[in-house]
C-alpha cells in the first residue's frame, strides 16, 4: 500500500513484522508501539519496546527479533480485542541502532491475522533517508471498527525524540550542578533576640449535625519512574557485561531464545534430520554451597524460581513455531546464591545439527536494561551450544557471550558434552521427556 493509504483491519489478534534487508554496515532497528489517548499515552506504560516489552492490558506484546536468509524480522503482537476504550491509535516505530534508515534496505511494515497468518496489510519503502527513528504505521479507531494507515514518518533524533514526542518521560543522565558560594553568615546581634510568638494550627470546625466529615487527603502518589532507553548487545570484540553496572539486581531475569531453521529442502536440514526442530533451553548451575545441576525439559527438570537452584524452565516449545520461542527465568534476588551459571541449548529431534538456525538470544532483567546477541553462523556439525555463562565476581552477575558449538564425542550425551567443555564435574544418566 502506498504512504497515507489506509485499508480496514479485523478487531483481533494480529502479527506486526517489522523486516528489512542485513549486511555489512547495516544498522540494528527495534520495533516499538505506543497506545495513545487524545494524540498523547495516558503514561509510561503505554510505551512498548525492547525495555517493556508488554502492556499492563496484555493488548500489545514486543515479540523479539528473528533472523533467516538474510533478513532480520522484529515482530509485534495486536490484539485489538483487548485495547481499553480510551485508546484512540496504536502508532507502530522503530528506531535505528547504530546508523540511519536510509542505511536500511527493503524496510517494511506487515501486518497479518495471528491466527491464519493472512496478510491484512503491508507498507515497503517508507522513503528513509537521514532518519533514526520512523513511525511505519499506525493502527486507528473508526466508527467502531479498526483500520491500519501507512504513515512513513521520520525522525533525527532517535528513539528519545520518539518517545518525548508523545508524551514519554525518557530517563536521562544527571548532572550535577556547579558548586556555589556559601551564604555570607548574618552579622552577629547586639541585643538579645526576642523569642518567637508560637504558632498554633487552627482548630479543626467541627462538621455541622447531618453532614458528613470530609474523607483524609490521600497519601501523594509516587513519582513516575522514567522509562530507561538503553540497551546492551554483547559481540566478540565486547562479550561481557556487569548485570550490577545495568541495574539488574533483583527480581526475575527472563532468558529468551527465538530462533528460526531455514530448510535446504522441505523437511530436512543442511546436517540431516526431518520435521520440526525441537531445541532445548537448558541451564547448569552452580551455587555457593556446593551444590550442581541442570535445569532442562529432559526428564521434567524444571526447576524452581523461589527455591533452590532459583532457576525456573517456563516451558518447552517443542515446533519452534511459538513466536516467544524458549525460556527460563532467573531469581536475581538470590544472585548471591550462584556461583555459575551456564545457560546452553540443545537440539531434541528433528535435526542434528545448528547449522541453519539463526538465533537471537536476550537476557531482560527486570530493573535493568535487556542484554542482546545473536549467534553466529554454525560450521560444524554441532548438536548443543553455549550461550551465555553467568559467573558471580565479587557479588556482581557478569554476564559472558558465549555463542561456542561443541561436537560430542562418539556415544557422550550434549549434556555431557557441554559439562566436560565447562568443567562441571556432573554424573550423567539418560533420560526423556
Amino acid at each position: 500500500m502506498p504512504k497515507g493509504a489506509n485499508t480496514p483491519v479485523p478487531t483481533t489478534a494480529l502479527r506486526v513484522e517489522l523486516g528489512w534487508r542485513t549486511g555489512p554496515g547495516v544498522p540494528d532497528a527495534d520495533a516499538s508501539a505506543l497506545l495513545l489517548a487524545a494524540g498523547k499515552v495516558r503514561s509510561d506504560g503505554d510505551f512498548v519496546f525492547y525495555n517493556q516489552p508488554a502492556h499492563s492490558s496484555g493488548a500489545v506484546r514486543h515479540e523479539g527479533k528473528r533472523t533467516a536468509g538474510g533478513r532480520v524480522t522484529d515482530t509485534l503482537t495486536v490484539d485489538l480485542a483487548r485495547v481499553e476504550g480510551a485508546v484512540e491509535r496504536i502508532v507502530l516505530a522503530a528506531s535505528a541502532d547504530g546508523g540511519t534508515f536510509g542505511q536500511v534496505p527493503d524496510l517494511y511494515i506487515e501486518v497479518a491475522d495471528a491466527a491464519s497468518g493472512r496478510t491484512v496489510a503491508r507498507f515497503d519503502d517508507p522513503g528513509a533517508t537521514v532518519e533514526t527513528a520512523f513511525v511505519l504505521g499506525e493502527f486507528y479507531r473508526r466508527q467502531g471498527a479498526w483500520k491500519f494507515r501507512a504513515v512513513g514518518q521520520g525522525y533525527g533524533s532517535g528513539l528519545e525524540g520518539l518517545a518525548t514526542d508523545f508524551g514519554i518521560t525518557v530517563d536521562e543522565p544527571q548532572h550535577s550542578a556547579p558548586p556555589t558560594a556559601p551564604a555570607a553568615a548574618p552579622p552577629p546581634s547586639v541585643t538579645a533576640p526576642v523569642p518567637p510568638r508560637p504558632v498554633t494550627a487552627p482548630a479543626a470546625t467541627p462538621p455541622r449535625p447531618g453532614t458528613a466529615a470530609p474523607p483524609p487527603a490521600a497519601p501523594p502518589a509516587p513519582p513516575a519512574q522514567p522509562v530507561r532507553l538503553s540497551k546492551v548487545t554483547l559481540t566478540k570484540a565486547s562479550p561481557s557485561v556487569s548485570l550490577a553496572k545495568q541495574g539488574g539486581t533483583s527480581g526475575a531475569m527472563r532468558v529468551n531464545l527465538n530462533w528460526q531453521m531455514r530448510k535446504q529442502f522441505p523437511g530436512w536440514g543442511r546436517w540431516g534430520g526431518a520435521g520440526d526442530v525441537d531445541l532445548d533451553l537448558c541451564a547448569l548451575y552452580e551455587l555457593t554451597d556446593g551444590r550442581k545441576g541442570v535445569v532442562q525439559a529432559l526428564g521434567n527438570a524444571f526447576g524452581s524460581l523461589h527455591r533452590p537452584p532459583y532457576i525456573h524452565l517456563d516451558g518447552d516449545d517443542r515446533t519452534g513455531a511459538v513466536a516467544s520461542g524458549e525460556n527460563l527465568t532467573i531469581n536475581l534476588d538470590h544472585s548471591q546464591d550462584f556461583r555459575r551459571i551456564l545457560v546452553f541449548v540443545t537440539i531434541y529431534q528433528g535435526a542434528s545439527s545448528f547449522a541453519d538456525l539463526h538465533a537471537t538470544v536476550t537476557l531482560q532483567p527486570q530493573h535493568g536494561a535487556p542484554i542482546e546477541f545473536s549467534l553466529d553462523e554454525c560450521t560444524v556439525a554441532s548438536p548443543v551450544c553455549a550461550l551465555a555463562l553467568i559467573t558471580n565476581t565479587g557479588g556482581d552477575l557478569v554476564v559472558q557471550r558465549e555463542a561456542r558449538y561443541l561436537v560430542p564425542e562418539r556415544g557422550s550425551s550434549p549434556q555431557r558434552t557441554m559439562d566436560r567443555a565447562y568443567g562441571w564435574g556432573m554424573n550423567w544418566t539418560p533420560g526423556r521427556k
